[in-house]
Parts: C-alpha cells; structure tokens; sequence
C-alpha cells in the first residue's frame, strides 16, 4: 500500500453509512416490540429473580474459596482453582437457576428463547472469565476478552452471519481500490492475538533461559532478552503485514533508524553494545559484588541490555547504564577469589606493653565469625605501624571469608566493637589528642604576678628617671 493511493471516497462512505444506519433502526424496532410482549417481560423478572438468588447464594461459597486459598500458603495451582471459581460464583449459581427456568418454560410450552439466551450469554461470560482470570491485567487482555465475548454474543443471537455480511459490504474506498470494514476488523483482531501471542512467547521464553541451571545467569538473561525482542519484532511484522502494511517501505524506515543511531540514540546503542561486551568477557557477573568509580557500591542482581542492577546493602536497586562499566573504574571483589584482607586501625596510649597489644587484637580477631579459619600463613596479626602525636598506631590485619566481602560497613563495624572490648578487658587506654600551651610572659607583667599577692599595685613600665 503505497501512501500516494490512499484517497477515500468521502462521499461513498458516507452513503453507506446511511445505509448500516437505516438497518439498524429497523433491527432496534423489531427488537422493541418483541421486548415489550408479555411473555418476555416474564423472562426479564425470572433472569433478574435469578441474579439476586445467585448474588445471595454465592456469598457463603465465596468466602470459603478465598479461605481455602489464603490456607494454602503460596499461589499454588489449587489456589489459583479455588481463586477463579471464587471469582464467577455469582454468574455460575445464576445460569444455573436460568437453565432450570428454561426447562420449566419448556415443559409448561412457554416461549423461552430470551431465558436461552441469556443463560448463552452467560455461559459464554463465565468460560472468557475462567481463562482470563489470572492473565496479567492489561489493555490487551482486556481487549481480548472483550473481542471473545462480543464474538460469541453474536453468534447466540444468531446475529453474527448478518453482521459479518455488513461488514463485508460496508466497503470503503481507497485510492483505485476499495477496503471492507470486516478486512479491517480482522486484521486489527489477528494483530492485536499476534502481539499477545509474541509477548507471552517472549516472556515464557525469557523465563525459561533464565532458569536453565546449564547457562550462565548473565548469558541467560541475555539471550532471553534477545529472544523476547526478536519474537515481538516477528509479531509486529505479522501485524503489520495483516493490516496491509508493505513491508519492503520499512527499508527507509531502516534508513532513518541507522541515522538516528549516529545522532540521538548512539548513546542508547553504547550501552547496548557494552551489554554485550560485559557479557562476552565476563568481567561482570550476576551475584558479583562491585564498586564504581562513581561510587557506587553493591550486588549484581541483572544484567540488561541497556542498564546494570544493583542493589547495595540498604536494598535501594541502582540502574547503572551499562557504558559506565566500560569507560570508567570497576572495582570486582569477587571476580577470582572473594577471600580479601582488611586492615583495622586503632591506637594505645604511649608506655602500653605491644605484646598484651597484640594479644587483645588477636581475641578479638577470633571473637568476630568474619575471620576466615584454618588459614594457614593468613592468620590474623597486629602490626606496629607508626608514632603518632598523642598514640602508639596499630593495624589488626585480617583475612575475611566470602560473605564478609559483601558487607564492608558491616565488617568493619564488628571488629571495632571486638577490638574497643578486648582493650578494656586487658585495661588497654585508648588515648586522646592533646596539646600542651605555653605562655611566654614579659619580665614585667612576671613581677606584677609575683607581687599580686602582697596587695601592693606593681606598674606594668617604668617611668625614665628625671634629670
């Protein structure tokens, strides 16, 4: 379809819309007078008796549904049974006693066709109600629903051959051809189960990559990702190409897409790619713990395409653009090894013994579950490491197990609580600055100090004796 065809015929459409109206109000007559007969008016009350009987009925059952759910403990598949019969109890008790309504017309030879199709309807209402009620909440599912319905609702009104041969000669001009209204339908309804379809497909796809125990989690995150792209582009394109669209026209549009790249979206495309160098070197893995260069410090939980997660030891998730971890400083703590070593610092009081020093840093290095055990030539030590003005400066050096690396604060907070207990239980002082002062004073004002005491003023100058 070419843009320069598209030309509809105002006046065309128009005659026909007059036509489909004229239709219409005689089908909304016929429809009036059989409404208001005596014997539908009688079906009326007993559908409507039969809601309110269903309403009351159903409230009892409800609640022990949801009961038995919640008792379940987890969104099981018995839970998510009890939760969708729960959730049509209302319509199912009152088909029921419409149904019945319908064979008591029929033995009593009464007119039954509204009761009929009104228990249809909600047969109909009640199956689309099961098979949507734990689909995730969207306008697509909701449209889908509501598509299903009206579908079936045409056809138990016997109305749906009439309506699809409207449709199909409710024609509409365009340029030198002509397009119908049910071609339309149909292919926005094909277009729209096409994309529902290839989102389901993506994400079930996506899910079970993630969960192959074979993979790598960041190479399964990444292929998903792929995967659930690659089926919603195959799912656009069927769409498009439903509704009419040709498709070799998108070859500008691909055009148009590689300049934007170099202009507007080439940051976009750097994190893309650096996604996927990330990847391929696995420099950065799911479950690793990094600092940034730009500070921050946390858990690899995702690796996407065009952003990282990570979520620090306060749990707030960080979305780090992927081109960070190329151009800029990453510090991984668990790349190769997870054992690190960290130093504590700390200070006594000059004229403390080193060696009951080194005693209460070593108990309080075995007090802390941090330090890593049966290490060989990394055992704990207290090292000498200067003089300072007020304190003699020690380091209690520590190799740390694995989960220790993850929790630097944590760790370093431990230690300081074992060391700051062991001091006092060896009566170790931990010493404070301090600053001798010493005033310089003039030979006079250390006269007048001195003779403060006798109560006699001493001048501050001397007078220059008279000549």
């Amino acid at each position: 379809m070419n843009p320069e065809d598209i030309e509809i015929d105002t006046e065309a459409v128009a005659e026909q819309v007059g036509t489909i109206f004229d239709n219409l109000t005689i089908w909304f007559q016929a429809i009036l007078e059989q409404a208001l007969s005596i014997a539908t008016l009688w079906q009326l009350g007993i559908i409507a008796a039969a809601g309110v009987a269903g309403f009351l009925l159903s409230r009892l059952p409800n609640r022990r549904l949801h009961a038995a759910a919640e008792n379940r403990g987890r969104p099981d598949a018995l839970a998510r049974i009890y939760l969708s019969i729960a959730s049509v109890m209302w319509p199912l008790i009152s088909v029921v006693f419409i149904w019945a309504a319908v064979g008591g017309f029929a033995l009593a030879d009464l007119p039954n066709e509204g009761l009929r199709i009104a228990a249809s309807l909600l047969n109909a209402w009640i199956i689309i109600r099961l098979l949507t009620s734990h689909m995730k909440k969207s306008l697509l599912t909701r449209m889908i629903a509501v598509i299903a319905w009206t579908v079936a609702a045409l056809y138990i009104l016997h109305w749906l051959e009439p309506t699809v041969t409207a449709l199909n000669e409710f024609q509409i001009p365009v340029g030198k051809n002509s397009i119908s209204a049910w071609r339309i339908l149909t292919s926005l309804v094909i277009a729209i189960i096409a994309l529902w379809v290839g989102r389901i497909a993506g994400m079930t796809a996506q899910s079970r990559l993630r969960s192959n125990s074979r993979l790598n989690p960041s190479m399964a995150g990444l292929l998903g990702q792929v995967a659930n792209v690659a089926l919603m582009v195959a799912a656009i394109a069927i769409a498009l190409q439903t509704v009419g669209v040709n498709l070799s026209a998108l070859t500008i549009f691909s055009g148009a897409l590689g300049v934007g790249i170099g202009f507007g979206l080439q940051s976009i495309f750097s994190n893309f790619i650096s996604g996927i160098i990330i990847l391929m070197e696995k420099s950065v893995k799911v479950g690793d713990f990094i600092e940034l260069q730009s500070g921050v410090t946390g858990l690899v939980n995702e690796i996407n395409i065009r952003s990282t997660l990570v979520t620090t030891n306060d749990n707030v998730d960080i979305l780090v653009p992927n081109e960070e971890f190329i151009k800029a400083q990453v510090i991984n703590w668990t790349l190769r090894d997870a054992r690190r070593r960290t130093h504590i610092k700390f200070g006594v009081a000059y004229g403390t013994d080193k060696e009951i020093v080194r005693k209460a840093g070593m108990e309080a290095a075995a007090e802390v579950p941090w330090t890593l055990e049966n290490m060989g030539p990394r055992m704990p030590q207290v090292w000498l490491t200067g003089f300072g003005d007020s304190s003699l400066d020690f380091e209690l050096v520590v190799w740390l197990t694995e989960e220790a690396v993850k929790k630097p604060a944590k760790v370093t907070a431990d230690y300081n609580w074992a060391l700051h207990s062991a001091l006092e239980r060896h009566g170790i002082e931990i010493p404070f600055p301090q600053q001798d002062l010493h005033l310089k004073s003039s030979e006079a004002l250390r006269v007048r100090i001195e003779t403060a005491g006798t109560g006699d003023p001493a001048p501050l100058t001397e007078k220059a004796p008279e000549e």
